[in-house]
């Protein structure tokens, strides 16, 4: 999976700046693209048959009611922010003083992306890039009503915001299970690509729990939905929902050489948008639980070298000392196999388990020592209790 997302761009897709497609771009190479052929809905091959038969497959599920009943819960951000820029320049004074003497100003820009109203009361979820550096934020509804939104609180980590406009009746989206997505699964993404507002679109999932090291944060947790459902700029912060019309997750980045959509969305999942509202409205900020260990995937040079029997769950390089890890008896060595009976497959998978997580928090931790299964009991601790 690493070479399939070498030669891709990861994008955020936040929206469209000032006329000239502001995007967040990581470029990972010059390779060559990869040749994707989609038409929407329909998943067309060719035959080599006489005739040239074309076989099509059109999916057994009505979208429409969902669509109908989606739709008016998502909404259009849009956010003014200063950026800086420089004056003309003038060639005589370049010539002599260099580009120096020119003098930045600041000019007011627009973007845009989407967002959905979870209560009716006015709170709404997006991404935190979307909103990042906004002097002002404005809510425009599927009905045209537009009011002009507070930010209530962010999470870098996960690339979620929460925002709060003055209305009451709103209508909303419920959450679903993200746990409970099947590969396969039909999902409808709903936003305002290059600001064409309520758009909707259909794909299925194609992955859960996928990172993309997208998010620059240290403590990043990263686990989104893989879709194919067709996202562009200017859809982050919108719906991800399920065929019962289930918010699933929000939709945050793409992967394409283009900038446009290339057949690979992610959203981040409902779970974790979910832990990131509540802890926001409670506390006023993500309250982050530690394990204290530092992991590692195992890779088949590692399982010899330690001499273990497994290629999966987070294998323990380090523990903090004083941590919550040691007083309950994690050792270096140890692999992290589940965490509350959820499997630990790699360390990416540990740190968003862990990221779900309050401090003060007991967790049932499985390891493997020694080719022996063992069952700990954790307390976790805030990361505070780390700070020097």
């Amino acid at each position: 999976m690493k070479k399939l997302f070498g030669f891709l761009l990861l994008i955020v897709i936040c929206a469209v700046a000032g006329g000239g497609g502001a995007y967040y771009v990581v470029k990972r190479s010059q390779s060559q693209p990869m040749t994707i052929t989609s038409d929407g809905l329909y998943m067309t091959t060719s035959s080599s048959a006489a005739g040239g038969a074309l076989a099509s497959f059109v999916p057994d599920e009505d979208f429409t009611n969902v669509a109908e009943a989606s739709v008016n819960a998502v909404v259009h951000v849009k956010t003014l922010y200063a950026a800086q820029v420089r004056s003309y320049s003038d060639p005589f004074l370049d010539f002599f003083f260099g580009q120096g003497m020119q003098q930045p100003r600041q000019q007011v820009q627009m973007a845009s992306g989407s967002g959905v109203i979870i209560s009716q009361d006015g709170y709404i979820v997006t991404n935190n890039h979307v909103i990042e550096r906004a002097q002002r934020i404005m809510v425009v509804l599927n009905d045209k009503r537009e009011f002009e939104a507070r930010l209530v609180g962010t999470d870098p980590n996960t690339d979620i915001a929460l925002l709060k406009v003055e209305a009451e009746g709103l209508p909303t989206i419920a959450f679903g299970d993200a746990d409970a997505l099947k590969i396969g699964e039909w999902v409808l993404a709903i936003g305002n690509p290059f600001n064409l507002t309520s758009t909707v679109t259909a794909g299925i999932v194609s992955a859960k729990a996928r990172s993309i090291n997208i998010i620059n944060t240290d403590m990043r947790i990263e686990s989104f939905i893989q879709t194919d459902a067709a996202v562009n700029p200017g859809n982050s912060g919108g719906a991800l929902v399920n065929t019962r019309g289930e918010l699933v997750g929000i939709n945050t980045a793409i992967a394409s050489q283009t900038g446009s959509y290339a057949g690979y969305a992610f959203a981040v999942p409902s779970d974790i948008v979910q832990k990131v509202v509540a802890d926001i409205q409670q506390y006023g900020r993500v309250q982050r639980a530690m394990l204290g260990v530092q992991t590692m995937d195992i890779t088949p040079e590692l399982q010899q070298e330690a001499g273990l029997n497994t290629l999966q769950g987070a294998y323990v390089a380090y523990v903090v000392k004083g941590s919550a890890a040691q007083q309950a008896g994690i050792r270096t060595g140890d692999v992290i196999l589940q965490i509350d009976g959820a499997k630990i497959q790699s360390a990416n998978d540990l740190r968003v388990a862990i990221g779900k997580t309050r401090p003060g928090d007991k967790i049932a931790v499985v390891i493997l020592r020694n080719g022996e299964r063992i069952t700990l009991q954790v307390e976790l601790v805030s990361t505070t209790h780390y700070a020097s």
